[in-house]
């Protein structure tokens, strides 16, 4: 059996490595909201004054941006608001809506073809929740195991099983080739309007088709090995910090074995009552805390305990190396969530912070808490570093003033 393809043999076989390590993106949304008193520093700048929930992340003050007076335009109703976190398609609330595409989705076209997956959609807590959506803005269901992803991710299975597989995605094709035949007939026969439809679903069906071509070469492919054992699904909802440290390991694997580049993370704590010292209610119920202290104090013992979980996750993606850099300096991690005020169900002013990626941080960015900049704009800087061409995406009007490349 051969070694796999190691740094240190670089200078022997083809000399020195020229070409840099892939940039990455992983993005995690709290659904519960971040109590902002706790969040925001007073102070602007590269001074800013640390405060309770951000001086668990002092170790990476140098490494990370936050931001204050970021939304998404025309984006109200509370709770609804986290399916559009990372597409911001207005109306989130209403009865017509129809969401857009997300920035891993929009990125991924250009770079899923790199990775086993495209993307990941990942899972803290229970529903449908997911923050990816496609370019027709369906939703794209999340995995809550982390047994299962390991499996996914590394598990290669017999010859049998590579061969079942790679049958169900055939099949898949045929099933895709039949629809086609179909509605290329109907098409003949239907008013302009309805073929501009059809014309955006026969996209759909290639881009499908595509897909499907390529996950039959991967499934030919040797699967990475890891030196971590196969983990144990943490069900019980009142582990959710657990879970969530769990899902953040999962998380890293993947970046660090190029298993994907763009990861998406749904944190929701909503139904449970966490088991932390001092917590007796469950979360929802606790960001209604009509500004009484002892609740406010009850719900931030578990956003500490939540903000403590992201200080390992930064350890973690720091200690971890290739070709004299961090993963985290390759890879951009956004943090935040979709309400401003939990309390108040308003989607305005959002906690926010960006890690690694190669930005120059060490920062607090503000801008008009009264009449936001578009949080779109930070996605548009975002898909850049990626090396994506973008100067738009959703309701930006721009990159994203005051961050700059490292």
């Amino acid at each position: 059996m051969s070694l796999p393809l190691l740094d240190a043999m670089q200078p022997a076989i083809a000399g020195p490595a020229t070409s840099e390590p892939p940039r990455r993106m992983l993005a995690i949304l709290t659904n519960q909201g971040i109590l902002p008193q706790f969040f925001f520093p007073d102070k602007t700048g590269r001074d800013y004054t640390t405060t309770p929930y951000l001086k668990h992340l002092e170790d990476f003050r140098n490494k990370m941006t936050v931001f204050s007076g970021l939304s998404h335009p025309d984006v109200r109703g509370g709770h609804p608001a986290d399916k559009v976190f990372l597409t911001s398609a207005p109306g989130p609330a209403s009865s017509g809506f129809k969401n857009s595409v997300s920035i891993d989705q929009l990125a991924a076209e250009t770079l899923g073809q790199a990775t086993r997956f495209p993307t990941l959609s990942l899972l803290v807590g229970t529903g449908g929740f997911s923050l990816s959506h496609t370019r027709n803005g369906v939703l794209i269901p999340a995995e809550r195991s982390a047994s299962k992803l390991y499996r996914r991710m590394f598990v290669q299975g017999s010859a049998d099983d590579v061969q079942a597989r790679v049958d169900d995605l055939r099949r898949g094709r045929s099933i895709l080739d039949f629809v086609h035949d179909g509605a290329k007939k109907l098409n003949q026969r239907l008013a302009p309007s309805d073929r501009q439809r059809m014309d955006q679903y026969f996209t759909s069906v290639r881009e499908l088709e595509h897909q499907l071509l390529v996950g039959e070469d991967w499934e030919h492919r040797p699967k990475p090995a890891v030196d971590e054992l196969e983990p144990t699904d943490i069900r019980e909802l009142s582990e959710f910090i657990p879970a969530s440290r769990l899902m953040f390991k999962m998380a890293r694997l993947a970046l660090e074995t190029d298993s994907s580049r763009l990861i998406t993370l749904f944190l929701t704590p909503v139904s449970s009552v966490p088991n932390l010292p001092g917590v007796t209610h469950e979360t929802h119920t606790l960001t209604h805390h009509g500004n009484r202290p002892e609740v406010i104090h009850e719900l931030s013992l578990i956003e500490h305990a939540q903000f403590a979980a992201l200080h390992d996750l930064l350890v973690d993606l720091d200690g971890r190396k290739e070709q004299g850099q961090s993963l985290l300096d390759r890879t951009m991690l956004l943090y935040g969530t979709h309400m401003g005020s939990a309390n108040a169900h308003n989607n305005v002013n959002l906690p926010v912070l960006l890690a690694g990626g190669g930005f120059q941080h060490g920062q607090h960015l503000a801008f008009d808490t009264q009449n936001n900049t578009p949080l779109s704009n930070l996605y548009v800087s975002m898909l850049q570093r990626l090396g994506i061409e973008a100067d738009h995406f959703g309701s930006s009007t721009g990159t994203l003033s005051g961050l700059e490349l490292a």
